[in-house]
């Protein structure tokens, strides 16, 4: 299916919750069929467990540790518990389910009842680093990242030392997980793409993870392009084994790799810094979409019609979402009319429609990586409600197997420019039409939006609102002509089924 929609849950959180419910630890086999029926049921068709993979007790033990990092776990979770801390998801140790969930058998068995249902599981793959104590670190050094003693000394934050196992080793120093931009992730050590063994053994990694699912979603996925290497460890991607360098781009090979074996396997990368395309064109069938995300978080609407200008094909690759667990919440990012304006905006554009667990219901904590419980929150009814009118839309067979126009808006009289807060846009597949019109902006606005549908001239029709109660009577001349007049509130939108 064309503009997916994923909703996606943090594991060891749900499970958490799902275990107080059942007064003793749950897995996996412990999800109700009932919550699965309800996913499948409000539309989705892919479900991202984050977070199962087996992570180890360094990570933990430096999560503890921290006193910035707990400190800032308390102001959202005031009753924080030492065991409340359970470290990173992405400091992962091994490519294995995690023994708290009942390991892959438990897994195997979930995604046989998703797909009974029509749901597609997809998982994590953390390809810039692993945990500090994945037997990597032991039993192949060379896959990492090494420092010098000056490395140390200069970035402490940055590198550390190994203990060694036996009398007489080498010193080995390894680098942090890190972007080029901040200090390293010090529950982690950085995996080196330029040493073709370890490219070799990755690849196969990911061959095993996409044995267990569907699809996954690549972290940090540019921070393996041979010029972000470059930009962020120079010489020191170096082999430190004297084995020739490889510096050609990772992904397409492991991606042809994967899909020999499983063709219609799924690629979703985590992109920013305006790599996006890059990644698409690597073979990533979906990239995360921030710049939309910032710009509906401005506010300004000229600024997301021009995103939302660009090239279909990457449109159509495109990660729609207004929350993640990387953002903070939607209805603390957002007020609620622009939340709901935002939303009708970002879902009702092409691309994969991503969803967060606790976004339909109104959450407002945003629940720290390295901590397996949230707080109790009450359920924001307006957001409910709201969520509950939208998610049919999205089912509808126009937003899935039609084509997509954005409107022409002019304005509505000389003098008033509200018609710039306007983002009006049309699906179409065959004698279906849907005609989606938001004012994002904070003030009354008027337009007349002249939308490019076809077969509409010489036709009576009436709009039916599927967000609210209001129907017109129209005509097709008048879309297609001079223009629809629309005048709406502050963040207004509708959503119409144009009929006849």
């Amino acid at each position: 299916m064309t503009h997916p929609l994923l909703y996606q849950v943090n594991t060891r959180v749900w499970l958490q919750e799902r275990g107080a419910a059942l007064n003793r630890q749950a897995t996996l086999d412990d999800v109700p069929d009932a919550f699965i029926d309800e996913v499948a049921g409000r539309g989705f068709q892919w479900i991202w467990w984050l977070g199962v993979w087996q992570t180890g007790a360094a990570g933990r033990a430096i999560s503890r540790a921290d006193a910035k990092l707990r400190a800032a776990l308390q102001l959202a979770l005031p009753d924080l518990r030492e065991q409340d801390i359970t470290g990173s998801p992405f400091a992962v140790t091994g490519y294995r389910v995690h023994d708290d969930f009942g390991g892959d058998a438990a897994l195997r068995r979930l995604r046989e009842r998703l797909a009974r249902r029509g749901l597609k599981l997809l998982l994590d793959f953390v390809p810039n680093h692993t945990g500090r104590d994945h037997p990597w670190v032991d039993a192949h050094p060379e896959f990492y990242v090494h420092g010098s003693r000056d490395d140390l000394a200069r970035e402490p934050q940055n590198y550390a030392r190994l203990e060694p196992r036996r009398r007489g080793d080498a010193e080995t120093i390894l680098a942090y997980g890190r972007d080029p931009y901040f200090d390293g992730w010090s529950d982690t050590f950085q995996l080196n793409y330029r040493h073709g063994g370890f490219r070799e053994t990755q690849i196969g990694e990911l061959g095993a993870v996409a044995d267990r699912c569907d699809g996954v979603r690549c972290d940090m996925a540019m921070l393996l392009q041979p010029q972000i290497i470059a930009k962020t460890w120079g010489e020191r991607a170096r082999p430190s084994d004297g084995s020739p360098p490889r510096d050609t781009p990772f992904w397409p090979e492991a991606i042809a790799a994967v899909r020999r074996r499983h063709p219609a396997f799924l690629f979703i990368a985590e992109v920013y810094w305006d790599m996006e395309w890059e990644l698409q064109q690597a073979g990533f069938d979906f990239t995360y979409d921030k710049r939309l995300y910032d710009r509906l978080v401005a506010g300004g609407a000229t600024a997301v019609r021009e995103h939302l200008w660009a090239d279909g094909a990457f449109q159509d690759r495109s990660v729609r979402f207004l929350e993640n667990h990387d953002e903070p919440r939607a209805a603390t990012a957002f007020p609620p009319e622009k939340h709901e304006a935002a939303a009708v905006v970002a879902f009702t554009a092409r691309g994969l429609r991503f969803l967060h667990e606790g976004q339909l219901e109104g959450r407002r904590t945003q629940v720290s990586m390295h901590v397996g419980r949230r707080p109790a929150e009450p359920v924001d009814a307006r957001l409910q409600a709201f969520y509950a009118r939208l998610l049919p839309v999205l089912r509808r067979p126009e937003l899935h197997e039609g084509a997509w126009r954005l409107a022409s808006c002019r304005a509505a009289w000389d003098g008033n420019p509200t018609h710039e807060q306007f983002i009006v846009s049309s699906w179409q597949a065959g004698d279906r039409h849907l005609l989606v019109a938001v004012n994002y902006g904070p003030t009354q606005a008027q337009t007349y939006a002249t939308v490019g549908m076809s077969g509409l001239g010489g036709r009576s029709l009436t709009l039916v609102d599927l967000m609210g109660d209001a129907r017109y009577q129209r005509t097709g001349d008048d879309l297609v002509g001079p223009g629809l007049y629309l005048d709406l509130p502050p963040w207004g939108y509708n959503v119409f089924d144009v009929v006849g």
